[in-house]
């Protein structure tokens, strides 16, 4: 229960400071992890992105000040928005309606209260999971550089696979493979809290070619998933209930180390595909 109230915290500090730019620095650290990682797992328990949450909020605040009689321009400034044509546009996507009309009576407006989680303990569906320390180890392939949007992640980085496939490039990675773990890895290593590198690459002790990037992922304990199931549901899926259902009451929680996912030969669309979930993990402290 300590990892979702500290949670719910985060979440509160979010609401005291709507009306700023919000400091995801702080609000992950009084989540106790990282900012991607907050960001996360935030998206995958509230199936929504932090960014897309901050702005329904404050367009659903920005309502009820229009109805309160507020002027459209006090309001714009108010939730941080320079620009009327900007707030006239974030305020359209959420209500529908341009803000100058939510000032009459009569007009049906959306609401979404300040989000809360709890804990909802399941089982109905095993996750088999093992706990393992790992020695730093040298990984070498692609990579792609991306600001944290956790909505244009999850759409970046499998095109980037796609690129990655169509260039030719999979087949030459697998011949650097020398060391565990051995599949081709999926590494996203978080750089300062706003950007991260991905990595599609293999763990290897040899030679980092000119035309290849290498990067060490750091000694560290693992929480290490495994994943059945067609990709790339399965592999979401799975993800979200590990953040949802396994880490709030496993008495782990996030390290300062990258994610990794292992995927094995075999067809990513069948039925019986196996894959691993690397998490990064420490124990909680008293």
């Amino acid at each position: 229960m300590e990892w979702i109230e500290r949670l719910n915290r985060a979440i509160n500090y979010i609401e005291e400071h709507i009306c700023e730019e919000i400091n995801l620095d702080e609000a992950a650290k009084i989540a106790c992890c990282s900012v991607y990682h907050f960001q996360r797992m935030f998206a995958y328990m509230a199936n929504i992105p932090l960014s897309e949450y901050v702005r329904r909020r404050r367009m659903s605040l920005a309502a009820v000040d229009l109805q309160s009689g507020d002027k459209v321009i006090e309001v714009a400034l108010k939730y941080g928005y320079d620009s009327p044509t900007a707030f006239n546009r974030a305020f359209q996507s959420v209500h529908g309606i341009v803000p100058s009309l939510a000032r009459q009576g009569g007009i049906i407006l959306k609401a979404f209260p300040s989000i809360c989680f709890q804990l909802t303990v399941k089982g109905d569906v095993e996750m088999n999971y093992r706990i393992e320390k790992r020695n730093s180890f040298k990984i070498i392939g692609v990579k792609e550089h991306y600001e944290i949007n956790i909505k244009e992640n999850f759409a970046d980085v499998p095109l980037f696979w796609q690129k990655t496939a169509q260039s030719g490039m999979i087949p030459k990675i697998c011949s650097f493979m020398d060391s565990e773990p051995k599949g081709i890895l999926g590494v996203s290593t978080c750089m300062n809290g706003k950007d991260f590198d991905y990595y599609i690459a293999a763990a290897s002790n040899r030679e980092t070619p000119a035309d290849l990037v290498e990067y060490t992922v750091p000694e560290c304990t693992w929480a290490i998933f495994e994943c059945v199931g067609a990709m790339p549901i399965a592999l979401q899926n799975l993800q979200k209930r590990i953040v949802s259902e396994w880490l709030p009451t496993s008495g782990y929680e996030y390290a300062n180390a990258p994610d990794i996912e292992v995927y094995f030969e075999g067809d990513q669309q069948a039925d019986d595909y196996h894959c691993e979930v690397w998490l990064p993990v420490v124990k909680k402290s008293n």
